[in-house]
């Protein structure tokens, strides 16, 4: 038996990491960057209802699309702010890195019905 490590760059195995957030079932990212975490491993999988139940309904898209021609090499957390177990809003900038290059971006997140959200992103 293979046992594969999550996309999001820990050392855990995807069903131990960001495994069990995703799905319509999944639990609640305990902070800001687990939940970054499990929305860059839900565009590695494509899970486009990952990314959809976890953006904030007040920046979020009626739908979303994804590139498959793009593949998604690794991820580099570079920064974050708040977005702990106790805190109402966070900051996470990561390095999204694909084939064709790097997405950087310094992404906000807040709590909604007690659970964390993708609110909007900058690009650097």
């Amino acid at each position: 038996m293979v046992t594969r490590r999550c996309p999001c760059g820990l050392p855990e195995t995807f069903d131990a990491c960001c495994g069990r957030y995703l799905g319509p079932d999944g639990a609640a990212p305990p902070t800001a960057e687990a939940l970054m975490r499990s929305r860059y491993t839900a565009f590695v999988r494509g899970d486009v209802g990952h990314l959809l139940r976890t953006w904030h309904p007040d920046t979020r898209p009626a739908t979303l699309e994804l590139d498959p021609a793009v593949r998604w090499r690794g991820l580099e957390v570079t920064d974050r702010v708040g977005g702990g177990l106790f805190d109402v809003e966070g900051v996470v900038e990561f390095r999204a890195h694909h084939r064709d290059g790097v997405q950087h971006e310094r992404s906000r997140f807040s709590r909604d019905a007690g659970r964390w959200v993708y609110l909007d992103g900058v690009a650097r």
